[in-house]
């Protein structure tokens, strides 16, 4: 049974180890070798625990083990705009409804609840996940940006 509960900076470290792996499995039929090991130099475990300060950010655990990460916060100082961060899941642990249980916790986030409209900086290997769960191209941008990531939003309150 997957459960969860907010980061804690003891869980810092094994953050990191659980994107790293994902982005070097999951992400590399979609960047290069470069690009990945830049992403993973600068998600070491002071980002996190730097992150969680600034996030609500939950760990997904089977038993003990984190298999999965994901936040949400606020967009650049807004307090109706928010965005949602550090989206992971181990790739052995993929495909069993995990990414759709952290997508609905994040959802379910007081940040969610009171915004306006939600961005997901979303990797190319994402963006079908995060196109089933709602979120659709912001501004009508179809490309990918200069960090090789799709915009993607939610209009929560429109519901």
């Amino acid at each position: 049974m997957i459960t969860y509960r907010l980061f804690k900076p003891a869980d810092a470290n094994d953050v990191a180890k659980v994107i790293s792996k994902t982005l070097r499995v999951s992400n590399r039929k979609d960047y290069s070798h470069e690009y990945i090991e830049a992403d993973i130099k600068s998600m070491n475990a002071q980002f996190f625990i730097d992150k969680a300060k600034q996030t609500h950010f939950y760990v997904f655990c089977d038993a003990d083990r984190i298999i999965g990460t994901g936040a949400i916060g606020s967009y650049w100082g807004s307090t109706t705009e928010y965005s949602l961060f550090d989206i992971f899941i181990l790739p052995n642990f993929q495909h069993q409804g995990i990414g759709r249980l952290i997508i609905e916790t994040l959802e379910k986030d007081s940040y969610f609840l009171k915004a306006t409209r939600v961005e997901i900086p979303a990797s190319i290997t994402a963006l079908p996940f995060y196109q089933h769960m709602g979120y659709m191209f912001k501004d009508g941008q179809h490309k990918p940006d200069k960090e090789q990531l799709y915009r993607l939003e939610k209009f929560p309150k429109a519901k």
